[in-house]
């Protein structure tokens, strides 16, 4: 099975380094089409208006300084093979991972770097353009912030796993590791400096390793931190997003905007998934950690990783629960399970692969008040407190309290094996 997974990986990399040349100018640019014979329009809709200076804010990035942060120092290190020959300027002296041989190389190129492209230039089409290529059930990144929604397609993520954007004048990077099925985006700047961040080639616990362009420092996709380089011990600013259907998008954010297929190779080279029966297997690809066993490798959780909020929820217990209402730290929190959204990483034609929802995770306090949910028939969700009605994603659409929006709690869709691999397995909520 690895030898099946290692190439298809191989024919990603040829297709990808094929295509390169491919790219736009345009950053953050709408497309205006004809409009399609057929829309999504179905349940409510609303208008996305959240307060700037509320949880959708961004700080301005991150100031960082080295000699402030606890990491290894080697002025000599003595780097495994796998490593010493890459063409890196890197600052190997300073990392905080101690066993170098967590990285692996997971292609075999030379100079590995961005030979999986991000999208650089990225150009966003209206919910009824993209409707005209993209399924209702099919998965994306919905990034949220300063007054806008985007999606970005896993279609389209899976082939370039990096998409370095521009939210008005707030630099993002959105992110997806296919491997671990993490999908988060961050604020790229470091001490005023705007970042570009490329896909390194390397991997550690099957995480992407991201590199920037300006020091080539190391960044670990799912947590966002520096772990080997001049940035290494920092940890970038995260930008609240969430992993949804584009039905679920485009029926709550109508005005939104969704990443074009024109972006990168023309969206006619996307909707196939390119790890095909990935999620099925039971052992994760370049991955030699151990597993906890109360949930299988590959299984999928919501992990949280808010403040001093450290905690994962089982999609079997959101299976059987819809939502939960919990509580750490003294922190409360709630997780919503609905819809039909498809596995981006099983089935050849993500479209039609077998459903396994969305699941999101907000704070529930609202101008002060603590709201517990239900769950609805419908895929939508009512507070015990006030009665109104919200949706996946946390709009309210009927009720008192119509229009407000939860704020969203920094988490994650990964699996199981690589929630574990970085925060622990103790954090498990179990039923």
């Amino acid at each position: 099975m690895v030898l099946r997974l290692t190439s298809v990986l191989v024919g990603v990399v040829v297709f990808a380094a094929a295509c390169a040349s491919e790219t736009n100018t345009a950053v953050g640019a709408a497309t205006e089409q004809p409009a399609p014979s057929t829309t999504i329009s179905s349940g409510p809709t609303t208008t996305f208006v959240p307060d700037v200076n509320g949880p959708f804010a961004t700080s301005g990035g991150i100031e960082f300084d080295p000699a402030a942060v606890d990491v290894i120092i080697d002025d000599d290190p003595e780097l495994p093979q796998t490593l010493a020959e890459l063409p890196f300027e890197t600052n190997w002296s300073r990392r905080t991972v101690e066993d170098w041989n967590e990285f692996l190389r997971g292609l075999g190129q030379p100079d590995p770097r961005d030979v999986i492209a991000p999208i650089d230039a990225p150009i966003f089409e209206t919910v009824s353009v993209a409707s005209q290529w993209l399924g209702p059930r099919e998965p994306g990144a919905l990034v949220q912030l300063g007054g806008e929604a985007r999606f970005y397609p896993l279609s389209i993520l899976t082939r370039h796993e990096i998409v370095n954007d521009a939210f008005g004048d707030v630099p993002v990077a959105v992110t997806f590791c296919p491997l671990c099925n993490t999908a988060i985006a961050y604020d790229r700047r470091v001490n005023g400096e705007v970042l570009r961040f490329g896909v390194s080639g390397l991997l550690r616990n099957s995480d992407l390793v991201m590199w920037d362009d300006s020091t080539t420092s190391l960044w670990q996709q799912i947590t966002g931190e520096g772990v080997v380089g001049d940035f290494a011990g920092a940890r970038l600013d995260s930008v609240p997003t969430s992993i949804v259907s584009f039905a679920q998008f485009a029926e709550s954010f109508p005005d939104g905007r969704s990443l074009s297929g024109d972006s990168g190779f023309g969206r006619r080279n996307y909707g196939v998934n390119p790890y095909t029966n990935y999620s099925s297997l039971a052992q994760p690809f370049l991955f030699a950690g151990e597993t906890d066993e109360r949930l299988l490798a590959l299984s999928r959780v919501v992990g949280i990783t808010d403040g001093d909020i450290v905690a994962s929820y089982s999609f079997e217990r959101l299976n059987a629960e819809i939502v939960i209402n919990d509580e750490i730290n003294g922190r409360p929190i709630a997780v919503f399970l609905a819809g039909d959204t498809a596995d981006a990483l099983d089935a050849q034609a993500i479209a039609t692969a077998d459903a396994i929802g969305s699941a999101v995770a907000h704070d529930p306090v609202v101008d002060g008040q603590t709201l517990t949910f239900t769950a609805t028939d419908d895929g939508t969700f009512v507070d015990d407190q006030t009665r109104s009605t919200w949706t996946i994603v946390g709009l309210a659409v009927d009720g008192p309290l119509a229009g407000k929006q939860l704020g969203s709690l920094e988490h994650r869709n990964e699996f199981w094996f690589a929630w574990q691999a970085f925060f622990g397995p103790e954090s498990l909520r179990e039923l």
